[in-house]
């Protein structure tokens, strides 16, 4: 074996190496996390990779940016087997993919055609990072300039590689070379050149190449762009359960000393590797209500202080390093990921709408995270917004975070010939009403116009009354998992003595609740939205909509409904049946709705901080000259319903739910 052969053969064992310590150092620090078992249904989430990972979907919600890395990503893909040949050139002088024999031609005219497109996408990539960043990029110090490293990285190891193959065809003229058109004009550019010269460029491309290629290998664990090695497998081991539904915490093992996170080893390891798997990108920020409007929260720096706590603690907690590597050991071990690296002000202004998760190209759960640290505060510290003191009383109380008699629950059905369960038993239709529709004096007109569309339709339908509580969103929202989780357990043992078919809201945070969450106690239903229902009443021909309606509608997605639940055709579907009405969009609408700002808790919290959420969304409906804004949730109505008074607009714009309208048009 030739000198050059055994070098090269030494510094591809040694790039190796190293990279394989990193990796196995990174994966030891996950072991630090809690279990969560992340491998069921191999076949959902290999789906899901080739969706999402290898089709980029999230990322080309924005086309330039996304349609560049794309490119790169393909990039990387493709060119892996011109990095392999070349290593095996490196090992075995003269060593090529040519006994591919007919496939050969296509391959190399893939690799230059992808290649080509490669270097335009850098190029483009670099003046934006410098000189036009977007606004979620527009940053300074290490992640800008981390980023730039990195592409001129790649512009390195692209043009090395048509170096490279430039030289090959001058010196050994074999029969590929008609395919590889871009590398065939390279070689144009080097007339008049020596055989002598012509080689040790060759072993210069040659070598240039491959240490780019096997230093960017290994500069990938030190950098933001780990996510190179780690999305793929962070997008494998996402969630396939039902959206937005938070993990249980045991209260009942006795071996807990803590409830919640307070630092990295309370999290799952699942969790950690979204620290590894952040790429900074900031669509995450650019899409969260609470950053948009002046909050000091940012979903990536959440996620991002995330891995720097565990980089800097998780040595120590392995017995990898020393105080002489960590600085003071000490000082380090005593300090928490909450407080000294997230602020109790950035975790409650999390509306918990979604919008950061939905974004995310790598399928980051950064809501879990944000819920996991609420609930650190509020069960192991007892701190918490002063308002939420209020609202967790009454809960316990009167079992609705408001301050109303549990026993006027049922009050709002006066006059209106309401069966009950407790004197039906069984029925078609249980019809959860929940405590804004109970008690909220212009959500009650709501809950009257749903009753009186299901009788009207002659639907066989309940309400539990007197025995319903509080679904307990709210305050596993708000981090307090044991009020929930109690609310929970009552409610379900409740809803087990009756039977019925389906139960149906007006909420979309009781759907999300009984749907979904309920199952983890026991509670496994059918639940829809009344949106849902009433479209299935008038596809039936139950409910008809002869009065005409001259108004323009806009309709807001609440995103409990929307995003955690994936209904968005329901409203608009019966928007578009009123006769005479015009349904309009908001700019931001479907899955890129913005959140009303009462979502997470926030319902019950004072917003002194920034813009007002729900104001920076009723001016974003305002601009569709509307004559109604319409939705699907007790929540967005009272803010909706604010930020008009807020704007001066409620003599000239209503806000109505779905059920209103359709009563309306029912005549």
């Amino acid at each position: 074996m030739a000198i050059e052969s055994v070098a090269f053969l030494l510094v591809l064992i040694v790039a190796f190496a190293l990279f394989a310590w990193n990796i196995r150092k990174l994966v030891g620090y996950l072991k630090l996390g809690k279990e969560d078992d992340r491998f069921n249904n191999p076949g959902k989430r290999l789906g899901r990779v080739l969706r999402i990972a290898f089709g980029q979907t999230k990322l080309l919600r924005e086309p330039l940016s996304g349609i560049l890395h794309f490119l790169i990503f393909w990039g990387f893909v493709v060119l892996l087997s011109a990095v392999v040949e070349s290593i095996g050139e490196g090992i075995m002088p003269g060593f090529s993919f040519s006994f591919l024999g007919p496939l050969y031609g296509p391959l190399v005219f893939l690799q230059d055609l992808v290649g080509l497109l490669v270097v335009i996408a850098v190029l483009i990539s670099l003046y934006r990072r410098i000189f036009a960043p977007p606004e979620r990029l527009d940053v300074e110090g290490h992640a800008k300039w981390d980023a730039v490293f990195v592409l001129v990285l790649i512009l390195v190891v692209m043009v090395t590689m048509f170096g490279q193959n430039a030289t090959r065809m001058l010196l050994w003229h074999g029969s590929s070379n008609e395919y590889r058109f871009v590398s065939a004009v390279v070689a144009r550019m080097m007339p008049g050149a020596t055989p002598g010269s012509i080689e040790t460029w060759f072993h210069i491309f040659f070598w240039g190449h491959m240490l780019a290629v096997l230093g960017f290998m290994n500069y990938l664990p030190y950098s933001k762009h780990l996510h190179v090695i780690t999305s793929v497998p962070n997008v494998y081991l996402s969630q396939l359960g039902p959206t937005g539904s938070l993990r249980p915490i045991d209260l009942m093992d006795e071996a807990l000393a803590k409830y919640g996170a307070t630092d990295i080893e309370d999290f799952t390891w699942k969790q950690l590797l979204d620290g590894y798997t952040c790429t900074e990108c900031g669509r995450c920020t650019s899409a969260c209500p609470a950053n948009t409007t002046g909050k000091l929260l940012n979903p990536k720096q959440i996620i991002v202080q995330l891995r720097a706590r565990t980089l800097e603690k998780a040595p120590l907690l392995a017995g990898k390093a020393g105080s002489e590597q960590n600085g003071d050991r000490e000082k380090v071990l005593s300090n928490e990921l909450l407080h000294n690296y997230i602020t109790e002000q950035e975790l409650w202004a999390c509306t918990t709408c979604m919008a950061c998760v939905q974004e995310c190209p790598v399928m980051i759960e950064h809501v879990d995270a944000i819920v996991d640290l609420r609930r650190g505060l509020v069960l192991n510290e007892s701190q918490f917004p002063e308002e939420l003191k209020t609202a967790f009383s009454n809960l316990e109380r009167n079992f609705t975070p408001w301050g109303f008699g549990h026993a006027s629950r049922a009050d709002w059905a006066e006059g209106l010939d309401v069966p009950v369960m407790a004197d039906v038993r069984k029925t078609d239709l249980l019809f959860w009403v929940g405590c804004a529709g109970s008690y909220d004096a212009r959500y009650k007109n709501v809950s009257k116009a749903f009753v009186r569309l299901l009788k009207m339709a002659g639907v066989d339908f309940a309400i539990l009354g007197g025995e319903e509580k509080c679904n307990g969103d709210p305050a596993r929202r708000m981090g307090n998992e044991y009020l929930a989780q109690s609310l929970i357990t009552e409610n379900v043992a409740v809803l087990e003595k009756y039977q019925f078919n389906r139960i149906v809201v007006t909420c979309p945070h009781c759907l999300q609740s009984l749907g979904k969450e309920y199952r983890q106690f026991g509670g496994n239903y059918t639940v829809v939205h009344h949106s849902t229902l009433v479209k299935e009443l008038v596809d039936q021909g139950r409910l008809t909509l002869p009065a005409e309606q001259k108004s323009t509608i806009v309709f807001h997605d609440p995103c409990y409904l929307g995003r955690y639940n994936d209904e968005y055709d329901a409203p608009r579907a019966l928007l578009d049946g009123v006769h005479g009405a015009r349904r309009v969009e908001m700019e931001r609408t479907r899955d890129r709705s913005f959140c009303c700002g009462a979502g997470g808790g926030r319902m019950w919290m004072e917003e002194t901080e920034g813009k007002r959420i729900n104001v920076e969304r009723i001016e974003e409906a305002l601009k569709t000259n509307p004559d109604v804004v319409s939705t699907g949730c007790p929540f967005c109505m009272t803010m909706l319903v604010d930020g008009l008074k807020e704007k001066e607009a409620s003599e000239k714009v209503e806000v109505k739910d779905i059920a209103e309208i359709l009563l309306e048009a029912a005549g």
